[in-house]
């Protein structure tokens, strides 16, 4: 089976899908974006590789994104080396008002790795 958007967005609570809706539009806020889709997960790519990631649930919205540095926070549960400058961190959001401006500040930074300026 071929994954698609679609697919992930079916049958999900409308406040789940509000909040997927909030995510897409702070990544494409960073500029251009791609989308490759999983059956986990609808990945975001720049032009050098994927950066984050995002998919509605029953609860919200969970996903990760990839940045340089470790955060610590209450939204990120995990946050994993997946190379030496590189840190998955998983994310689970469940309210609007947690995709603020820091939030915001971390997607720039993970659409930065993206674009490869964490190989320079």
């Amino acid at each position: 089976m071929i994954w698609t958007t679609e697919d992930h967005l079916a049958d999900q609570p409308e406040e789940s899908l509000a909040l997927y809706r909030q995510f897409v539009a702070l990544v494409e806020a960073c500029g251009p974006v791609t989308y490759a889709v999983s059956k986990s997960m609808i990945t975001f790519k720049g032009e050098r590789r994927g950066f984050a990631g995002a998919k509605p649930d029953s609860r919200g919205i969970r996903g990760y994104l990839d940045l340089q540095r470790v955060v610590e926070d209450s939204r990120i549960s995990n946050a994993t080396p997946y190379t030496k400058r590189l840190f998955v961190h998983t994310f689970r959001i469940t309210k609007p008002e947690q995709l603020d401006e820091e939030f915001a500040g971390w997607i720039r930074e993970a659409y930065d790795v993206g674009q490869g300026h964490h190989l320079k």
